[in-house]
């Protein structure tokens, strides 16, 4: 469902090295807090919240986010999800992510294994399913080429970018292993922006917009926006989705 990505992933979106140089990929230890408001007419309340870490473990990083809904709206979709994440810090190679979902009464956890052979990577995925006490698994092995990511990693290869050398308007793809299948993310920058933050405070942004479509062709979500910071740090500081009634925003606090 298109509004438990956007609040299970925050954020997602990457951006091709075959044409984008990106800076060196090391990350000093980090906890970012977000704030998840839905807006649909004049109802306007914040909706959940998540956290993001990133811990330096010897020569990986280890990332999760946790996220959570609000008390209000778990009257009506409950969400409780932890994603989990390994990354190899030479290259920012992804080797282990796994996701545990709490979602709407159902449990599910997606864990994807990776491995590489030159340009080829592989993702060997596990994926369980518990609703109502029927339980369900399921492997698949997906492949692709290139810069490869999953729905944690790719938030953090988006801070990588070198975005002063992305053209205005110039869209590239990447892909995504999104525990059954492979996804195709197009990322398109629309330059720097100035960007109002929840406290009221404006801050110096670069602005892209981002969906992912199955097979190449078919929309897997809706476009979505994405304001990172212009420092140094390029921390997403904003996400604003269109749900099938609604709005939804996601605030750095």
């Amino acid at each position: 469902m298109k509004n438990i990505r956007l609040l299970s992933l925050l954020i997602a979106a990457t951006l091709s090295l075959l044409s984008i140089n990106a800076k060196a990929s090391t990350f000093a230890n980090e906890k970012l807090h977000y704030v998840i408001s839905y807006k649909w007419g004049l109802i306007h309340k914040d909706a959940g919240e998540a956290t993001l870490s990133l811990r330096q473990q010897g020569n990986r990083y280890r990332i999760m986010l946790s996220a959570r809904t609000k008390p209000w709206a778990d009257r009506f979709f409950m969400v409780r999800d932890t994603l989990i994440a390994d990354v190899n810090k030479t290259g920012f190679k992804p080797i282990r992510y796994k996701k545990i979902s709490h979602e709407g009464g159902k449990y599910g956890m997606d864990d994807i294994s990776y491995s590489y052979s030159g340009i080829n990577v592989t993702g060997h995925c596990k994926r369980y399913r518990d609703k109502k006490g029927k339980i369900s698994s399921s492997s698949k092995t997906l492949t692709a080429q290139g810069p490869v990511f999953d729905m944690l990693t790719i938030f953090y290869y988006l801070r990588l970018i070198d975005y002063d050398k992305l053209v205005k308007g110039h869209a590239v793809k990447a892909t995504v292993f999104s525990g059954s299948k492979a996804e195709t993310i197009t990322v398109k920058s629309l330059g720097k922006a100035t960007v109002k933050m929840r406290n009221g405070t404006k801050r110096d942004a670069y602005h892209i917009i981002f969906n992912f479509t199955t097979g190449g062709k078919k929309k897997s979500s809706d476009d979505m926006n994405t304001w990172i910071s212009s420092d140094a740090a390029h921390i997403p500081l904003m996400l604003v989705g269109q749900l099938p009634v609604g709005q939804v925003k996601c605030y750095l606090v």
